[in-house]
């Protein structure tokens, strides 16, 4: 579990504004999942979407989705993997492959969200993208709810969770400088045993 509570160059946790945020968010809470659902909600609802509100700067490391409160999907989880990380609670990156239309049709694009590990339940995934129209996801255990369900055969909930951002998300969020620029170059990857 060590991996998924160590500090690292995106999940910046000790970063003084997190720490004082994360401290915050946890206070007066009566127990591990009522940290995760604090720290959740936050990013949810408290930092904007770069696509949905059309913002930049495009950020990467959580210290800069929290000093300019906006970051894509991918940003966005890093920033729940900092808070939660500076709660002592492990949490890691997980990907989901989706299309980019919503229709289940080419193109596609990697989604970011987060696993944490809960005492009582073991790993449970979470989606901070942030609510709209369509969009509802939740922390309500034990079931999970997440942003996008998978809706075709091309379509994939990956896995695997990682401790770090897969260096394809970097490099997108390094590259560009303005959400539609990523927008228009969102990351994807190939399946395994798949023809596309």
């Amino acid at each position: 579990m060590d991996k998924y509570l160590a500090p690292s160059r995106y999940i910046n946790f000790e970063d003084p504004r997190i720490l004082s945020l994360a401290r915050s968010l946890a206070k007066n809470c009566s127990n591990e999942n009522d940290i995760v659902k604090k720290c959740f909600e936050y990013v949810r609802d408290e930092i904007k979407h770069s696509s949905d509100f059309k913002l930049n700067p495009i950020t990467c490391k959580a210290s800069d989705v929290l000093l300019h409160k906006t970051g894509y999907c991918y940003a966005k989880s890093h920033l729940l993997a900092a808070l939660l990380r500076a709660n002592d609670i492990p949490a890691g990156l997980c990907y989901q492959r989706l299309s980019v239309g919503d229709s289940g049709d080419a193109p596609y694009c990697l989604h970011g969200l987060n696993a944490v590990y809960l005492r009582d339940h073991g790993w449970y995934r979470i989606d901070a993208r942030g609510n709209k129209n369509g969009v509802n996801a939740q922390f309500s255990l034990p079931r999970e709810q997440l942003a996008f369900p998978i809706q075709s055969k091309n379509e994939r909930d990956l896995p695997e969770i990682w401790a770090e951002p897969l260096d394809i998300i970097i490099k997108i969020l390094e590259k560009y400088e303005t959400y539609d620029q990523v927008l228009n170059n969102l990351p994807d990857i190939r399946l395994i045993n798949s023809n596309l």
